[in-house]
């Protein structure tokens, strides 16, 4: 099982290996051919060209689409309005990604099972008011408050995730019934006046409201990011290559971490011309860290994969089918709770209305957009972060514009369209070149 996990999440693993060899063995012929995709490392550049053509063809696209989406958002933004790309314009940015990625982080999750939750907006709405009731209404503790309202999240979603896999009603509908019930449970506990506002130096407040200003802040945290991801390729290719697996060349290794090192220490820098690093943009980057490696690093996170991609192949190889759905489902409330405490934060209290609108859409829209897909196992973590960026990217742009809000769902949806059309085509072309 472990192995179609593998090859869903695009990685070779032992099932693929048993045909092919590593360079290493077929210089010293032993065995079996060597698949001639395993020397592109060996061959440089074109080696690695040839490699990428294949994929095209082959349907892996990756997160290709979406970067080039990003840069031409960038490109055709900054054209007209110059401060598209300015310190105090990408600091925002950073600080109004947090609450929706976060929301979305969760939704991909969901996803990678296959399903749908419709019900992330009413969590959110009710996270944030379960806070401002308990701690600005009754006086409860603030941290306190804030605990109980992420867990009252993760009791939400796995009492949707229990109906869905023990009771077997459809994962649409028991959100979308919950999507109406938590709805009118938030606006029962707002009460007749219907909003709560933030106090001032409250944790909520200082979600999206404060900034390490110091710039070592923000070129340490660069610096971390940079060390730890150079850290993890390297103790990666050490494991497969003790495995006999292929392995990433010290070379590739040395090429990626400076990619990276390049992108954290420019963001680093912009943010440091503004108010410096945002502590919302801390704390996402942080839920994608632990998401990720819960799904990439743990026998969960494959469980995951293994469930979205079929799950009565994951049932038969053992795998507690029912117990990664409802976990899943209370991952995605507990994520969306959260990331209701950084929209109360960003719009000065909890109300009603919280989480209504556009939050769902821009949520799904989001995991969606930046590469997960909607028919389940396959896609990342940081898909949450991809999307979410091409969201508010486009709605910064359309805001400095001075467009209206209407085109900004128009053009929204037809992003959202395009992406899922991409998804579609990519895994027809998969089945046709025998790759899924």
């Amino acid at each position: 099982m472990s192995d179609t996990v593998d090859k869903e999440r695009g990685e070779s693993g032992p099932a693929s290996d048993a045909l092919t060899k590593t360079p290493d063995a077929a210089a010293t012929g032993d065995g079996a051919a060597v698949d001639p995709r395993l020397l592109v490392r060996e061959q440089g550049f074109a080696g690695y060209l040839t490699d990428f053509k294949r994929r095209l063809k082959g349907g892996e696209l990756g997160s290709l689409p979406v970067v080039l989406g990003l840069i031409i958002i960038a490109v055709i933004f900054q054209s007209l309005n110059e401060n598209f790309l300015s310190a105090g314009s990408v600091s925002d940015i950073g600080v109004y990604i947090a609450g929706t990625g976060i929301m979305a982080t969760g939704i991909v999750f969901v996803l990678l099972l296959g399903e749908i939750d419709l019900s992330v907006g009413s969590v959110a709405g009710v996270g944030a008011a379960v806070w401002a009731v308990l701690s600005v209404t009754n006086g409860v503790n603030d941290w306190l408050a804030v605990v109980i309202a992420i867990g009252s999240g993760l009791a939400i979603g796995t009492l949707h995730g229990f109906f869905f896999a023990r009771v077997g009603v459809p994962a649409f509908v028991v959100t979308l019934a919950g999507f109406l019930g938590w709805s009118g449970l938030q606006i029962w506990l707002m009460g007749s006046e219907g909003s709560i506002n933030t106090p001032e130096g409250s944790v909520v407040e200082d979600l999206t409201g404060y900034y390490f200003e110091d710039i070592a802040a923000a070129y340490g945290l660069a610096l971390v990011a940079v060390l730890a991801y150079g850290a993890a390729l390297l103790t990666d290719a050490k494991r497969r290559r003790a495995a006999r697996l292929p392995f990433r060349p010290v070379s590739e290794i040395v090429v990626r971490t400076a990619v990276v090192a390049v992108v954290a220490f420019v963001a680093a820098y912009v943010l440091n011309q503004s108010r410096g690093l945002p502590l919302a943009l801390v704390l996402f980057l942080a839920v994608l860290v632990l998401a990720d490696f819960v799904v990439r690093r743990t026998t969960y996170g494959r469980q995951i994969f293994a469930v979205g991609g079929n799950a009565e192949a994951a049932r038969r190889a053992g795998i507690n089918v029912e117990r990664v759905r409802i976990t899943v489902f209370g991952i995605a409330g507990m994520l969306a709770a959260f990331g209701g405490l950084f929209i109360a934060s960003l719009s000065g209290g909890a109300t009603k209305s919280l989480g209504a609108g556009n939050t769902l859409m821009n949520v799904i829209a989001a995991a969606v957009i930046g590469g997960t897909s909607l028919f389940g196992g396959r896609g990342k973590i940081w898909s949450a972060l991809l999307g979410i960026l091409v969201i508010q990217s486009i709605q910064q742009g359309l805001n400095l514009l001075g467009m209206a809000s209407e085109i900004q769902y128009m053009i929204t949806g037809a992003v959202l369209l395009a992406a899922v059309v991409i998804d579609s085509v990519s895994r027809r072309t998969q089945k046709t070149a025998g790759r899924t």
